[in-house]
């Protein structure tokens, strides 16, 4: 037996040796969190996770702006779920899941900084899908290189890119096409070829047809995927070619983006297989190895009302007419979890749910109440609601000391958003507070500025969050040609928020969800319903899917014809009685009963 080490007597401190140091620090009390935080970030070389403002403006102890200070310093340190993630690096692919607002891009962006400084030498693509993401990647991933090397990136080796790319913005299928001597496709020749909704995934088919068989060098030693839940199929064939062995392709989803998990591919169906037949990846978790499939298990970004809302009208557990989607798979409500209060999630039966404790952080619940983290508003029009909004937005900036780029308006209709806009910006500027439509009066590649209101569509406001959020015209979500889509937007833009959400809309429709919220609310934020069967789920995604472009073509068609009509006859240029019977009854038969 080694002797024991001599123990200088002028140093104060405690010592052992290692057989009995679990005896020793059992005697010792914890750390006060005074210290302890500081210490833990020290020791994982990350002092904050999101860039947190100095606020100095906040004076009033009670006001919103001294709660966001307070939730921001909260969150400034990993969980142990991130804090694994972000270190565990295999010698291969990785797959990180979790909830919105799990800290997936958070995760992402601090191992693009740590494997650049590990190998600087390395060609490192952070790929995404919103463009509005560029704002975040770059500020993240430069705060993390300054962690760990003390210096900027290298922006050459390591890049930001979106993952199509653009004449103003370099884009990966754009980089990997003229890499291989291919002329890079743009949008007008997408959209006219394989239609909007396929635009990207038919480009990319294009591409990996045409390289499958090249022997072209691979481009990048590690590429690094956020939302990939939102890209197609072939784009992960076309980087699995282009990433150099041993092939490290790191991808993080959101579970749940769609609220159907039935659309998420397999894995071998997203990298598809070699010529033998084999998957081109394969996860496996080993060990004392570094894992290769991560869930992250808290949601930061929400609180538990927000979020248990959010699914509830997401699905349509207190629809009257039923449920509009659900999971494939029951089980994965605990694995988002939720805990079972009543019944059981077997197919066919009632079961009651609720956000677990360990699900979400302590503190959410402790600096703020469940009856100001979600309201509902309804109006007699879009003019008294954008009157509303600008109001509330100019106590927001006044009373509860909020920033101007803590507030973000969600339009869920991305068609009519220019048009939308128009009515809450002119409110705005009735009250001297600036504005702006991201993508369209701003850069299409930043969605928050500073002094101004941020206002954007629902596919523009991904992937991003804001302590405020004002969801204006909810009531495109209630009834649809498109229900279940409908029905994600809603989700979606509820899940922007990281502390308060106020949904708004005017007229019937926005009573009948109203009416839904307030179901939810009354049970105390649970979820009650019955677990369809699968061939109630079958059924459910054949009147709720989205429609084909055939079927889309032909009802707008109809709509014209139908808007026709209806001008003729506010013009006087028709009379109702000028129309033969038949149709008039036709159209009372089956118009009489709509809002």
């Amino acid at each position: 037996m080694t002797e024991a080490p001599q123990v200088p007597t002028d140093i104060f401190g405690k010592y052992s040796q290692v057989e009995s140091l679990d005896q020793l620090l059992s005697t010792i009390p914890p750390l006060d969190d005074h210290y302890y935080r500081p210490l833990q970030a020290a020791l994982q070389r990350v002092t904050t996770i999101k860039p947190t403002k100095r606020r100095a403006r906040v004076s009033s102890a009670e006001s919103k702006g001294a709660i966001l200070k307070k939730l921001e310093s909260e969150i400034a340190n990993l969980d142990q779920w991130q804090k694994r993630a972000a270190i565990e690096s295999p010698e291969g692919p990785q797959r990180i899941r979790g909830l919105a607002g799990s800290g997936k891009t958070v995760v992402l962006a601090l191992k693009a900084a740590y494997l650049h400084a590990l190998n600087p030498e390395w060609t490192i693509a952070v790929i995404f899908w919103s463009r509005t993401l560029y704002q975040q990647f770059e500020d993240l991933v430069r705060r993390f290189s300054f962690e760990h090397s003390n210096d900027e990136p290298n922006w050459s080796n390591l890049q930001i890119l979106h993952a199509w790319g653009g004449r103003d913005r370099e884009g990966v299928y754009r980089q990997i096409s003229e890499y291989c001597g291919l002329v890079p496709r743009d949008y007008l020749y997408a959209k006219t070829r394989f239609g909007m909704d396929n635009a990207f995934h038919g480009i990319c088919q294009e591409l990996w047809s045409a390289i499958s068989k090249s022997d072209h060098e691979p481009l990048y030693d590690a590429v690094l995927i956020d939302e990939a839940q939102d890209l197609p199929q072939p784009f992960f064939r076309i980087i699995h070619q282009m990433t150099r062995d041993p092939k490290r392709i790191i991808w993080a989803y959101d579970e749940l983006q769609n609220l159907s998990n039935s659309s998420l591919p397999t894995i071998d169906r997203q990298f598809g297989k070699d010529t033998h037949g084999h998957a081109n990846v394969n996860l496996v978790d080993s060990p004392n190895s570094p894992r290769q499939d991560i869930v992250l298990q808290v949601c930061y970004r929400n609180t538990p009302w927000a979020l248990a809302l959010a699914h509830g009208l997401g699905l349509g557990t207190s629809r009257p007419d039923g449920l509009v989607q659900s999971f494939d798979d029951p089980s994965l409500w605990r694995e988002i979890g939720y805990g079972v209060v009543d019944g059981d999630l077997t197919r066919g039966s009632t079961v009651t749910l609720e956000r677990t404790p360990s699900s979400y952080p302590e503190y959410l619940t402790k600096l703020i109440s469940k009856e100001d983290a979600v309201s509902t508003h309804i109006f007699p029009s879009d003019v008294d609601q954008a009157t509303w909004v600008a109001n509330s937005i100019q106590v927001n900036l006044t009373e509860d000391e909020l920033d101007h780029d803590d507030i973000l308006i969600v339009l869920p209709d991305a068609y009519t958003s220019r048009s939308e806009a128009g009515l809450i910006l002119d409110a705005l500027d009735d009250l001297g507070i600036p504005g702006h439509l991201a993508g369209v009066t701003a850069s299409q590649d930043e969605i928050f500025k500073p002094d101004s209101i941020a206002i954007a569509n629902i596919y523009r406001s991904k992937g991003n969050e804001s302590p405020m959020v004002y969801i204006l015209n909810s009531q495109h979500c209630v009834a649809s040609r498109r229900l279940a889509t409908a029905r994600n937007i809603l989700f979606t833009a509820i899940t922007r928020s990281k502390a308060w959400v106020r949904i708004c809309g005017w007229g019937n429709r926005m009573a009948e969800l109203q009416k839904e919220i307030e179901s939810i609310q009354n049970h105390n934020y649970r979820l009650r319903f019955q677990v369809p069967t699968d061939e109630e789920l079958d059924s459910m995604r054949q009147i709720h899917r989205d429609m084909t472009a055939s079927e889309k073509a032909t009802l707008d068609e109809a709509e014209r014809a139908l808007r026709d009509v209806l001008t003729l006859l506010d013009r006087g240029e028709v009379s109702a009685d000028d129309l033969p019977d038949e149709l008039r009854s036709a159209a009372a038969r089956h118009l009489g009963t709509i809002d």
